[in-house]
């Protein structure tokens, strides 16, 4: 039989700010953090996105710590550090040696990338920094996860576009529920915002000039993002030997792929992944009070996630609340699904579902209830998280209040 996991700790850097508690904050006074670029970035039409507040990298690490920080590990230790610190752990005790660290990320140390190629071919420099690799690769912010916290269980990142923090965190529970490791710290980071990714966003023409309106009419794309969330994973036995605080209980997953259209999402692939969650949990639809949706507010995607959602919970589907908070914090990419579980934990032990922000009026094919612009206090026993990614890469997690 496998072991209860349970989430004791949270940490978050988003645009609504640099703290768990500042996410929360915005997100239930259904504050958007999109807002119009202070640069100029030339010939790229994208104007808008949400971007981490301006912060002194100094405040949280050394010279010689950030030689080997990209943007987006710095955004994983700053989330991680607050996870730990929020669970009542510390740095260097046995718990932390022998956890995992299992970090998603759909991009990676791309500004070390970028300032390399800006280097070596605008600049027509002869030479790369030296620690060009260690600080760019893909697995950096697990390696500096590990190194700043102490962790020396398995450490890895895990990449599949916009699921990455799903997977990654699903990776985390159920290396718990086989007994492998006690202890986990899953989620993700992403740094988006280089020239080279916004120009390659621009060419895809699905980010929004406007503002990130899931489910309205009106919508007319994603928005950008950054950030990165983080949860401290425990089994049951693990975190009440400690007596450790419990925000939820992680009760089971769902992950399909569509092997289908590289971009376009399919019902089939979404109604597959939630109803293996349901299975996999042992939770009836009935049971599911709110869903965070991808709800990334193109077009094809509110219509699939709704419909699916439909053919899933049948005449309950209208019961359901659902919020889309990439309408607040952007479209972090990887680190978004992580974000959203973040305040989808936090929504069921507050009794609080966070509001779909800019919400105008809904579009005839998305009619279910998706709690616009105000948030609402509602007790939430079951509560599920969509990630959808390209590639046609699903994961859905369900939580459940932890008695």
């Amino acid at each position: 039989m496998s072991r209860r996991v349970l989430i004791t700790g949270l940490g978050a850097v988003s645009a609504l700010g640099m703290t768990r508690d500042e996410l929360w904050q915005g997100l239930v006074s259904g504050q958007s953090a999109i807002k119009t670029f202070e640069h100029s970035l030339g010939d790229i039409k994208i104007t808008k996105g949400a971007t981490v507040p301006p912060f002194d990298p100094q405040e949280y690490f050394s010279n010689d710590e950030l030689s080997v920080l990209d943007r987006y590990s710095q955004l994983a230790v700053i989330a991680a550090q607050e996870a730990v610190d929020d669970a009542g752990l510390v740095c260097g005790e046995e718990i932390l040696t022998d956890a995992a660290a299992i970090i998603g990320s759909g991009c990676g140390g791309k500004h070390t990338d970028e300032a390399t190629y800006d280097a070596l071919y605008k600049q027509q420099r002869s030479r790369a920094h030296p620690l060009t690799i260690p600080k760019g690769m893909p697995s950096a912010a697990a390696s500096m996860v590990s190194l700043h916290l102490g962790i020396k269980g398995p450490a890895f990142v895990l990449a599949s576009a916009c699921a990455s923090g799903s997977h990654a965190i699903i990776q985390g529970m159920t290396m718990i529920q086989s007994g492998m490791i006690d202890v986990a710290l899953v989620g993700a980071s992403d740094a988006p915002f280089t020239y080279g990714l916004i120009k390659s966003w621009d060419a895809l023409r699905v980010v929004s000039n406007d503002t990130c309106r899931p489910f309205s009419a009106n919508r007319s794309g994603m928005v950008l993002g950054e950030g990165a969330g983080m949860l401290l994973l425990e089994s049951e036995e693990h975190a009440n030997d400690r007596n450790a605080r419990v925000y939820a209980e992680m009760v089971g997953c769902g992950m399909t792929s569509d092997a289908g259209h590289i971009t376009r999402p399919d019902v089939s692939g979404i109604t597959n992944a939630i109803t293996n969650a349901l299975h996999h949990a042992g939770i009836s639809p009935e049971q599911v009070d709110y869903i965070n949706a991808h709800g990334t507010a193109t077009k094809a995607n509110d219509v699939v996630e709704t419909s699916a959602i439909k053919a899933v919970f049948g005449d309950h589907a209208a019961d359901i609340a659902i919020s889309g908070t990439k309408s607040m914090h952007g479209h972090a990419l990887g680190a978004s699904s992580a974000l959203e579980l973040v305040a989808t934990t936090l929504a069921l032990h507050h009794g609080t579902i966070p509001p779909t922000a800019n919400f105008t009026e809904a579009d005839e094919e998305c009619d279910l209830d998706y709690v616009p612009n105000a948030a609402r206090e509602q007790a939430i026993s079951t509560a599920l998280s969509n990630s959808f990614a390209f590639g046609g890469l699903n994961a859905v997690i369900a939580l459940k209040k932890y008695i």
